[in-house]
């Protein structure tokens, strides 16, 4: 309670004596009365805590799912403990929520219940109009509007049907309204098109959208640029005043086609039906309508017409043009003077009319007389108009006359032309003149003045000069005049070019004929000229707040008549913009009658020959200027351009935002960060950012904008595809428009689900398969981990529905072939992408053939095998409702295998195919049918063949019973090889040592028995007692048995196997003696006659112990045995025999040489000869002991003797 009153009762009931406690949550929460500002809630209270429920509070979540997960009390319900239902206010048109409420009492807040369903509120029209709308001059004809488009929570309703609505009239209430609508919700500026010049405008804009449009914003004054007239004076009037002068009146233009202040105009005036270019005559000011042109020529008929001027330039030409005519005056005199017949006492003169023959020509008066000073009297004659010559007859030979005409008009006789002839016959062409001269002090701009001397004239005066230039250095010659009076030596060359180079020649004419041309003069150079021409400006921008940009294009390099030297910026402040009330301004002089508002140019001068760019700073902000430029010479300045206006004040950004990041959040979401340009680079307030973001492959076709309308540092782009690269880029921009992008930053997409595969293709349809063959998606959004296949028939085949679901890994291939089809039967099939999770799937049906059209099954095939091919024959069927094209084959396993294509692409005009069993499976029995193809798909398939088994016939050597028997025939051979070595092996030799009379140490070795062959090789050879004389002796030193060698009348015998003994002893002590590796001397029986075998007989010493045979001290001897493996390679080896003929002849004298303890006796095989042959001694013995060579070491293509077995060589 106030001194006012009471307040509104709050009250709660609390029961005596029992403590209250905390509520519980409302139950049941539902939502109704959906509208765009408010909602109803329903719901059933909690628990109240044994004490009345005080208040009611409602929370919500605004926005769509992830955006806000936060929970804001939006509305309070107080003092109405038993509310079952409230209304829920002041909520956002076209909004996502989501409410939970919570109950209160004295002791506190209950818990909340449990969130309703995310619903969105009603669309409702924008509640606000676009903000900061500008207006600013673009053209003559268009202004430019400027407007800060709506915030996205101020759409109030679906963004795409936002957009904005223009009107606008003229300022002065003349004219209708137009209006324009952009459909764009981004748009911030629109450029008005087609308005009238010089003329001021109203306009609003609105937001709008599907459900309604918002407030208009505040009305906005523009005034189109300044132009130039577009139409000219009215009521055009001339009048002669004089014959060079006349009187022109005008009256004003219209003020809708002045486009702008009317500074002066223009007469511009030119004879009719001529050439040359029109003339002007400026009249200052608007207060004049009318002008008097003067110096204009006789008689002469004029083509006239006015035009209005402004700031911006020359208006439109009055039209039509009038025409008027010079008043007329005295003729000038005829031209083209001529005698070309001349007797000694008569001639003929021809001429034409006056060039200026100001008025109409009434006759022709001639006069001629001698040219003497003492001649007085004179003949005159009077032609009528039309004449054109006259024959003057009577004169003295080889005399001067001088010859006179005039014209006449009206006004009287004019000014008379003359010329001299001389009375004879001997006239010839002139002589050129002399070579041309210029003084430099006669060199102009664009004339210079040529000086000559004449030639002889070949007695006939000259008529006139012709004058030629040619401009270098690759010109041509040109002429100039050719009508130069024939007394003068000198004439002005005009209509040159400025700073150009030229030469020039004369030449003259008489009555017979021109002469040659002069020599050509000296090369001169015109001077200098101020240029023609201005430069073109490209732009005027804003640069910063105090500045602009200033982009141009120089003149043509012969525009400028000489060397650029800079440009000249010429530039003033626009006044009439802020002159919407009255000012006042003081005129000095008080006879003016108009006043130009606007202030003088300001002037920046620019050197430099190169420049094409310029910043103009230092201006004023907020205000509006105007800009021309020229450029200039050394001779001057040359017109300036047309002008340029901008407005000064505001200017876009210069530098982009800094340190743009950019984060991925999901497969479709990019978080992208910056910080704000320079603050010296802003230009004004920072209204927002633009995102410019695209797929780093596709910028053409996929950048796309996002649009900030606040100064944020931070975007969320969203909708993105996934596991895909953007560069993005951000620019900030103010009132005055977009700055500079910042550099491309790339960032890639999360992967998501793929799409759907492109297309679904059938191929090889037959009534049990088909070939199904995909492409993939057009966005795999990651890494492709595969496919999955999935078909079933649309009905039950025989009761039964199977679907069949096959995984395809990896990105390829992307095609599968299908055979477990039912014939004539419909299947859908589903294929769907995978990457980290499936992506949606592609659906497409097909029917198994055969399909309408298609053949026929052609004839049961038959078999015929021909080794491993297998040819299959058939016979033609109905081909269906086109012809054949092809035939396939197709194969399956006897076992109930599935049928599938074995050969394609048969030619239709066969009837059987041959193939190599090796494209089956070896062993398996396979079944195969044939199916005819035209163009309407495949055909019923031929009954099966019969079976036929895919084993090859192997030939007879990869046979079992080959094998055995080739492994049969190894064996034997290797056993009769064997037995063969056994039987060698038991042959063996005996050598014995016998003591020699000549060396005390040494043992002479008798050996008596060699044994040949074993008695089961050889059966019928007889083993007998041989007195053999052995010529070698082995001595033991050392442990090492060394041989002498001997000296022997002749070779040595070979010996028999008839004429050697062995003795069981021997025989047992050899078996036992023999070691693995036993080496010994092979024999060519060949090379030994018979007689050395059994003619000589040697004597055996019986008393030396025959426990050393040859073969068992050789072999058995391991010391001995190792000896000759050990020798080293280059260790030169003694020949163990050197057989010479003895002095005594004595075959039994056996002498035997010393022996040191480094010679050891071998056995010896020469590489030549397999027989030893007799040579002398030439070393002495220690150097002829030579080591015994192993097997091994044998020449090439000798035979290794066989184990056990030794002979003597």
């Amino acid at each position: 309670m106030t001194s006012k009153g009471q307040g509104q009762v709050s009250s709660s009931t609390i029961s005596s004596g029992v403590p209250p406690e905390l509520p519980g949550a409302p139950t049941n929460l539902g939502i109704s009365n959906i509208g765009p500002r408010s909602v109803t809630l329903q719901f059933r209270p909690g628990y109240d805590g044994k004490t009345s429920i005080s208040r009611w509070l409602v929370e919500a979540q605004v926005g769509q799912i992830g955006e806000n997960e936060e929970w804001e009390l939006i509305h309070q319900l107080a003092n109405d403990p038993d509310a079952r239902s409230m209304e829920v206010p002041n909520l956002h048109p076209y909004m996502y929520y989501s409410f939970r409420l919570r109950q209160v009492n004295i002791v506190g807040t209950s818990p909340p219940s449990v969130p309703s369903r995310r619903m969105q509120t009603l669309q409702a029209p924008p509640d606000v109009a676009p903000a900061n709308v500008t207006l600013r001059t673009a053209s003559e004809t268009s202004l430019w509007l400027r407007w800060m488009p709506l915030p996205e929570l101020e759409y109030n309703g679906n963004p795409e049907s936002v957009g904005y609505r223009l009107r606008y009239t003229r300022a002065d209430g003349r004219g209708r309204t137009v209006a324009h609508v952009i459909h764009d919700r981004v748009e911030r500026e629109y450029t008005i098109e087609d308005l009238e010049e010089w003329t001021e405008y109203r306009v609003q804009v609105q937001a709008f959208n599907a459900i309604g449009a918002g407030p208009w914003s505040h009305v906005v004054l523009g005034r189109t640029r300044e132009s130039v007239p577009s139409s000219g004076p009215t009521n055009l009037s001339a009048l002669a005043t004089t014959s060079s002068s006349m009187l022109i009146r005008w009256n004003e233009i219209p003020e809708a086609d002045r486009n702008g202040l009317i500074l002066g105009y223009k007469v511009v005036y030119k004879e009719k039906d001529s050439d040359a270019r029109a003339q002007f005559w400026p009249v200052e000011g608007n207060a004049s309508h009318s002008a008097q042109l003067a110096g204009l020529g006789k008689y002469v008929l004029y083509e006239i017409r006015v035009l209005a001027f402004t700031r911006i330039g020359d208006g439109a030409p009055s039209t039509p043009p009038i025409l008027e005519r010079t008043l007329d005056d005295v003729p000038g005199p005829p031209v083209g003077i001529l005698f070309p017949e001349v007797r000694t006492t008569s001639v003929r003169l021809i001429w034409q009319p006056p060039a200026a023959p100001n008025g109409i020509i009434l006759a022709y008066q001639i006069t001629h007389r001698l040219n003497t000073t003492s001649a007085n009297a004179a003949t005159v004659e009077v032609l009528n108009p039309s004449a054109r010559q006259y024959t003057a007859t009577g004169l003295q030979p080889e005399s001067t006359y001088l010859f006179r005409i005039t014209a006449q008009t009206r006004k009287g006789w004019g000014e008379a032309a003359e010329a001299l002839v001389v009375t004879t016959e001997k006239r010839d062409r002139p002589q050129p003149p002399s070579k041309p001269m210029v003084q430099q002090e006669d060199v102009k701009a664009r004339s210079v003045l040529l000086c000559w001397e004449p030639g002889s004239d070949g007695l006939s005066p000259v008529r006139y000069y012709t004058v030629q230039s040619r401009e270098l250095p690759a010109g041509e010659w040109t002429l100039n005049s050719a009508s130069v009076s024939h007394n003068a030596t000198s004439f002005v060359v005009d209509r040159l070019k400025p700073f150009t180079s030229y030469k020039f020649r004369v030449k003259a004419t008489n009555d017979i004929g021109d002469s040659e041309y002069s020599q050509e003069s000296e090369s001169l150079t015109t001077l200098q000229a101020a240029p023609e021409e201005a430069p073109t400006i490209l732009s005027v921008t804003p640069h910063t707040t105090t500045s602009v940009l200033i982009h141009w294009q120089p003149p043509t390099e012969d525009k400028i008549n000489g060397i650029l030297l800079g440009f000249r910026i010429r530039y003033r402040e626009l006044v009439y913009d802020g002159l919407r009330g009255f000012t006042t301004r003081s005129l000095s002089s008080p006879g003016a009658k108009w006043a130009e508002l606007t202030p003088g140019y300001a002037v920046r001068n620019l050197s430099g020959a190169g420049l094409t760019h310029h910043e103009l700073d230092n201006l004023s902000k907020h205000r509006r200027y105007e800009i021309r430029m020229s450029v200039y010479n050394a001779a001057g300045e040359g017109p300036s351009s047309t002008p340029q206006e901008v407005f000064v004040g505001e200017a876009v950004p210069t530098a982009p935002p800094q340190n743009v990041a950019i984060q991925t959040t999901t497969a479709t979401q990019l978080d992208i960060t910056w910080e704000p340009p320079p603050l010296e680079a802003q230009n004004g307030d920072i209204q927002g950012y633009k995102i410019y973001f695209w797929e780093a492959q596709r910028q053409n076709s996929t950048e796309r904008v996002k649009t900030l309308f606040l100064p944020e540092n931070g975007a969320k782009l969203k909708n993105l595809t996934g596991y895909t690269s953007y560069l993005i880029t951000v620019s900030a921009f103010n009132a005055a428009g977009d700055g500079p992008r910042s550099a491309p930053v790339r960032g890639r997409t999360q992967q998501a689900a793929p799409s759907a595969p492109s297309t679904i293709r059938f191929s090889e349809l037959t009534t049990t398969s088909v070939n199904v063959s995909w492409e993939p998606p057009l966005l795999p959004n990651g890494i492709l981990e595969g496919y999955r296949l999935v078909y079933e028939p649309c009905m039950p085949v025989d009761g039964v529905s199977k679907i069949v679901t096959v995984d395809v890994k990896g990105s390829s291939p992307l095609w599968m072939k299908v055979k477990d089809l039912a014939e004539g039967v419909t299947y859908r099939f589903r294929i769907r992408a995978k990457t980290f999770a499936y992506g949606p799937e592609i659906e497409a049906n097909i029917t198994t053939g055969p399909g309408e059209g298609a053949p026929g099954p052609p004839g049961e095939p038959f078999i015929s095998r021909y080794g491993s091919a297998i040819t299959i024959h058939w016979a033609n069927g109905d081909p269906g409702k086109g012809p054949i094209t092809r035939y396939v084959i197709e194969a399956r396993p006897s076992d109930e295998g599935l049928w599938d294509i074995l050969i394609k692409d048969i030619p239709r005009e066969v009837t059987s195919y041959t193939f190599s069993m090796d494209i089956l499976k070896q062993g398996v029995s396979y079944d195969f049918r044939v199916i005819a193809v035209n163009d309407y798909g495949y055909g019923t398939p031929s009954a099966p063949s019969p079976s036929v088994s895919a084993q090859k016939a192997n030939p007879f050597y990869e046979e079992w019973w080959f094998l055995v028997v080739i492994a049969l025939v190894g064996l034997i051979f290797i056993l009769l090889l064997v037995f063969v070595l056994i039987i060698h092996g038991q042959s063996k030799k005996y050598a014995k040592k016998s003591d020699s009379g000549n060396n005390s140490k040494a043992n002479a070795l008798s050996h008596g028995e060699m044994v040949s062959l074993d008695e089961s090789s050889f059966p019928a050879l007889e083993l007998n007692n041989r007195r053999l004389s052995v010529k070698n002796s082995f001595c033991r030193k050392n442990g090492i048995y060394t041989r002498a060698s001997v000296s022997l009348p002749r070779s040595p015998p070979r010996p028999s196997p008839g004429s050697l003994h062995y003795s069981d002893e021997d025989v047992t002590k050899y078996n036992d003696l023999i070691p693995a590796e036993s080496s010994s001397l092979t024999e060519k029986p060949s090379e030994i006659s018979d007689s050395q075998g059994s003619d000589s007989e040697y004597e055996v010493d019986q008393n030396h112990q025959k426990a050393h045979s040859f073969v068992n001290h050789y072999i058995s001897d391991p010391t001995y045995y190792n000896s000759w493996r050990r020798q080293q390679k280059g260790i030169s080896r003694a020949q163990g025999y050197s057989y010479t003929e003895s002095d005594s002849g004595d075959p039994d004298h056996c002498p035997l040489f010393n022996s040191t303890s480094t010679q050891q006796g071998s056995l010896f095989r020469p590489k030549v000869s397999r027989t030893p042959t007799p040579q002398t001694p030439v070393n002495p013995p220690s150097q002829q002991s030579t080591l015994y060579r192993p097997p091994s070491s044998l020449a090439p293509g000798s035979r290794a003797p066989i184990a056990g077995f030794s002979s003597f060589v």
